[in-house]
């Protein structure tokens, strides 16, 4: 029997803090009290939706200043997705979320810990079945360099948004034969081809195509998922016709969407668990994967996860949502 855990992610654990002030810069008033983030814990909420927390896991680095009540939100999906390390002699990884009117920024506020495959080592997050990491091309290559010979991870590539950029080009072209699935957003994908904006579905096929010439994946064997919001996500191979996988939340349904963020992330932790679940068919791990991001933009923050016989998140169950999808897609089968 396979021991490994199903998903495992680089990304960092970050304190979120909010500063939301108008056009003008002056305070609007509106306050959040800090809440639990980072790109990688989204992910690990995302594959944990389908998977049980044994099956997940996460470096969480805590700060001499890491609230009581964080880690307790945290515990309550699962204690055993969590590898808590005390870090007595530094504060924990903080950010702050500025809006000012329709801008958003983002700036760390604290020194970043950031992680590598040298920090799975020697414990039970070594060597999953699924890595996934968020960061520039230059430092994915990084990170692959650390993978030991032995290492049987299938690698879930996103490209952190701010690194993407034309300039980066050459070194994502060095590392993507490293990589078996690149998934980038429909903007970052743009971005980093110079296409031109905004996103169409013709300009992200063109996008997808573009990548794959370069060579995703040993032998051009890996594949291309962009991310695209409302469109849905484009999924393709070199060997396999492009497919639209829809967005579990229409156009028509706006309503139900509360704040993206994390969705992407959220999505790339589903599609990992979906790998798993569907046997390796990318996809139908999409499909996985559109669910997971449409518990995560039904409200600021986290899902909410009920532990029962029945698991629930959001009050619904993520079976329900993906035989819906599965309908709308006319994929039955896993």
């Amino acid at each position: 029997m396979d021991h490994r855990k199903t998903f495992v992610t680089l990304g960092m654990f970050i304190i979120d803090e909010f500063s939301f002030t108008d056009e003008q810069g002056n305070p609007t008033g509106r306050t959040l009290a800090p809440q639990i983030g980072g790109g990688g814990t989204y992910a690990a909420i995302g594959a944990r939706i389908w998977l049980p927390a044994e099956r997940v896991g996460m470096v969480v680095d805590k700060g001499n200043d890491f609230p009581r009540d964080i880690e307790e939100k945290l515990v309550a999906y699962g204690k055993d997705m969590w590898l808590f390390r005390d870090q007595p002699n530094r504060g924990t990884t903080r950010a702050v979320n500025s809006y000012r009117g329709e801008q958003r920024g983002f700036e760390y506020s604290t020194p970043r810990m950031r992680l590598t495959p040298n920090d799975l080592k020697g414990n039970p997050l070594e060597n999953p079945k699924v890595l996934h990491f968020i960061c520039s091309p230059t430092r994915a290559s990084a990170i692959i360099s650390e993978l030991e010979t032995g290492w049987s991870s299938t690698t879930v590539y996103e490209p952190i948004p701010y690194r993407c950029t034309p300039e980066e080009l050459p070194a994502l072209k060095q590392v993507l034969p490293h990589i078996s699935i690149l998934s980038p957003n429909a903007e970052e994908a743009l971005a980093l081809l110079a296409l031109p904006s905004p996103a169409s579905k013709e300009t992200i096929e063109r996008a997808a195509d573009k990548f794959l010439e370069f060579g995703v994946g040993q032998s051009g064997s890996g594949w291309v998922i962009i991310r695209s919001g409302a469109l849905g996500a484009y999924v393709k191979s070199r060997d396999i016709v492009g497919t639209w996988v829809e967005a579990f939340w229409s156009t028509n349904e706006s309503e139900k969407v509360v704040d993206v963020t994390g969705a992407g992330n959220s999505f790339l932790g589903g599609l990992s668990a979906g790998l798993e679940l569907s046997s390796g068919d990318v996809l139908g791990a999409t499909l996985y994967a559109s669910v997971s991001a449409s518990f995560t933009i039904e409200q600021e923050g986290l899902p909410l996860v009920t532990q029962s016989l029945d698991e629930t998140w959001n009050g619904d169950r993520p079976l329900r949502r993906l035989q819906v999808l599965r309908e709308r897609c006319g994929r039955m089968s896993n």
